[in-house]
């Protein structure tokens, strides 16, 4: 039970980029792999226990770059979008959060408290650069696309000598994987450093989240207002 005091939720971002840490063009993906798009289902939507859940964490751009067919691939999950200018619920979400401490302090609230398992940060950059900075951020699951291909989204630089990267991790192949004629290989990278600055920055997010001031909006249909970009962070 979360009531009383806060119970951290393990908190992981998951990516694919090539060479220069590209992770996607036009709103789209810039390679075909089902191979490791079924690694990325098989790893968001894995539970320990019947009747738990993953909350999927997505920035307002990284959303509605999506085919709906996506979000019936997604078993066992709740979708949460952060944006600064939506005002209502887009189609197959479940939240709208206006920023990410929001949506931790969602996590955090029950019934979600009980349900939720794991937050899954599934992107754009802005999100995955808010997660990484986050002292609850404990894995990175970053598949090495090793290709250069044309991007104009990239996953950002973050300090490897913080998050250390994992000779072998359970349940994530080790070997080079090689699909469509590019090679990728599964990484993950865990969190070994828990600065004093992070001690800190942890004790003052928890000690907020004692308090229902969270930027969660109405639910609702989206208008076609919604899809303007201009004014929102979370591209």
């Amino acid at each position: 039970m979360c009531a009383g005091k806060v119970q951290r939720k393990p908190l992981r971002l998951i990516a694919a980029a090539c060479n220069n840490m590209g992770i996607g063009k036009d709103g789209h993906l810039p390679w075909d792999l089902p191979t490791e798009f079924k690694f990325f289902l098989e790893t968001t939507t894995k539970v320990s226990l019947p009747g738990k859940c993953n909350m999927m964490v997505w920035g307002r751009g990284c959303w509605f770059s999506n085919p709906d067919s996506l979000f019936s691939m997604l078993p066992n999950v709740l979708h949460v979008v952060l944006s600064t200018t939506l005002s209502t619920l887009p189609e197959h979400a479940h939240f709208l959060c206006e920023d990410f401490d929001s949506m931790i302090s969602l996590a955090l609230l029950q019934p979600l408290c009980d349900l939720v398992e794991t937050i899954w940060v599934v992107g754009g950059p802005r999100v995955y650069q808010e997660a990484l900075m986050h002292p609850w951020c404990e894995l990175v699951f970053l598949t090495d696309i090793m290709a250069d291909f044309d991007c104009d989204v990239f996953f950002p630089q973050f300090d490897r000598s913080v998050f250390k990267k994992q000779q072998r991790f359970p349940g994530v192949p080790n070997e080079i994987q090689e699909e469509n004629g590019v090679t990728f290989k599964y990484e993950v990278f865990k969190r070994e450093i828990c600065s004093a600055e992070d001690q800190t920055n942890m004790a003052l997010s928890e000690s907020g989240m004692t308090q229902n001031n969270m930027g969660t909006k109405d639910v609702g249909v989206v208008p076609d207002s919604a899809y303007v970009t201009e004014g929102d962070i979370y591209v």
